[in-house]
């Protein structure tokens, strides 16, 4: 089935062939192009018919996200950013109570708990990741307690590429506490259980290609119950010209809305959600994206570079490899793959590997001849040898931490202190935060930028 996905072109501008950093970035598909300049026209005229056209392609949206993930279209609204349906659904869920979060959780599914738990939602757990990056149903059980309200995780670890068991974490939450989901990595890139998901976020900009102002947020009318309207607006309310405000919601998603969606945005979303079920869902395209990344990887073990969480079970990665040379500058390496047109994300001493289903089989040979002729080149004197890397050992749980004078916290730490002194709300950590790391924290940036 995998040869016959067949993906259109780009355009002259399009990414080069060696492009394999969609976990930061997607290129614009061409198709999400199409659709905004389809949506630009109607924004152009704006007759009454061009209007109400511009909200069916919102609609139409919702209902293309229904159906990828099994949902039915009113537990489907469109947020701007998976940031934004984060803050939201922080918003909506109130205390009291605890919320576990992960502490190497992707900054944008920490803030949103911070910044509410001060704020009448449920208080915040960090739990350390016991030598590994992803929570585990073990380390879940071992943390539920009768507090604990809900659970929010990514679907894909941006930096290792693991898979959350989302099925297998709501199995051990049970019905009466929420999964919380933040499926960015996944969703476009490969099958996800999404039925697991109480709550689901995810923005276009990165497999997806549909590019910025968009994103699909998922409320399941199971959990409606235990929400409130948060940040709900005027567009969440079922009569906002009412008497007297505030109006009851929305029933549905559409209740955690602000505004209007950016129609543009949500046109160009909904058209790469039809054509990736056209292209046979995201069973068919995610075995194309992991195959890319095994050829990928292993040119790199050839090489004798080190895999991050090497070993993983089939269905276990998503699109994501890690990969470092020991022995080797990792900024050096990096500048001499984007010299050989090789696009990727460093993170410290790790290089990022994120191919599409759109990537051609040639970029696999153009990664492995950048390697090669990065190895060969003349090594500058006094440089260690590459086995004398090794001793730093593979990743651990605190690695990705930030120096903090004597002492090392993450991201996570440095908001949770910052938050407790805006507060005034002491939040929780399963564990003290480990004094020393030896790799720096692998954090996305705001901007695609390296």
């Amino acid at each position: 089935m995998n040869d016959q996905i067949q993906w259109r072109a780009g355009p002259a501008t399009g990414p080069s062939v060696g492009y394999l950093d969609h976990a930061r970035v997607g290129p614009l598909a061409p198709e999400a192009a199409a659709a905004l300049g389809d949506a630009a026209l109607l924004a152009g005229r704006l007759d009454p018919a061009d209007l109400d056209g511009l909200f069916a392609l919102g609609d139409a949206a919702r209902g293309s996200a229904a159906r990828l993930l099994g949902a039915e279209p009113h537990e489907i609204a469109l947020a701007p950013s998976t940031s934004h349906g984060l803050f939201s659904a922080a918003a909506a869920l109130r205390g009291p109570g605890t919320v576990l979060v992960p502490r190497e959780e992707f900054p944008a599914n920490v803030y949103p708990w911070l910044r509410f738990a001060g704020r009448g939602g449920p208080g915040v757990r960090l739990l350390e990741p016991d030598g590994r990056r992803h929570i585990t149903p073990d380390l879940l059980r071992r943390h539920l307690t009768p507090d604990v309200v809900a659970l929010t995780v990514s679907a894909v670890d941006s930096f290792t590429g693991h898979m959350a068991p989302l099925a297998a974490l709501k199995e051990i939450l049970g019905p009466d506490r929420l999964l919380i989901v933040d499926a960015i990595q996944g969703v476009g890139a490969v099958p996800l259980e999404s039925d697991a998901a109480d709550i689901l976020v995810s923005g276009g900009q990165k497999w997806l290609r549909a590019g910025w102002g968009a994103a699909l947020l998922l409320i399941r009318d199971r959990c409606a119950g235990r929400l409130g309207p948060g940040i709900g607006g005027w567009a969440g309310a079922a009569d906002p010209f009412a008497a007297r405000h505030p109006s009851p919601p929305l029933p549905g998603a559409a209740a955690y809305g602000i505004t209007n969606p950016d129609l543009s945005a949500a046109a160009a979303l909904g058209a790469v959600l039809d054509v990736l079920a056209d292209r046979g869902g995201p069973a068919a395209v995610g075995a194309r994206v992991r195959a890319t990344l095994a050829a990928l990887l292993e040119r790199a073990r050839r090489t004798g570079a080190e895999v991050l969480l090497d070993g993983l079970g089939e269905g276990e990665r998503a699109g994501i490899g890690t990969f470092r040379l020991p022995g080797h500058d990792p900024a050096a390496l990096h500048r001499a793959l984007e010299a050989a047109g090789v696009i990727t994300t460093r993170r410290g001493e790790w290089i990022r590997l994120s191919p599409h289903a759109s990537t051609p089989a040639e970029a696999t040979d153009l990664f492995a001849e950048a390697l090669d002729s990065f190895l060969r080149r003349p090594r500058p004197a006094g440089a260690p040898e590459p086995d004398a890397a090794r001793a730093v050992g593979p990743r651990t749980a605190t690695a990705g931490a930030t120096r903090t004078g004597s002492t090392t916290e993450g991201a996570a730490g440095i908001a949770e202190r910052a938050t407790e002194r805006a507060t005034g709300t002491p939040t929780h950590t399963s564990t003290p935060v480990p004094a020393h790391s030896d790799t720096p924290r692998p954090q996305e940036p705001t901007c695609p930028t390296t």
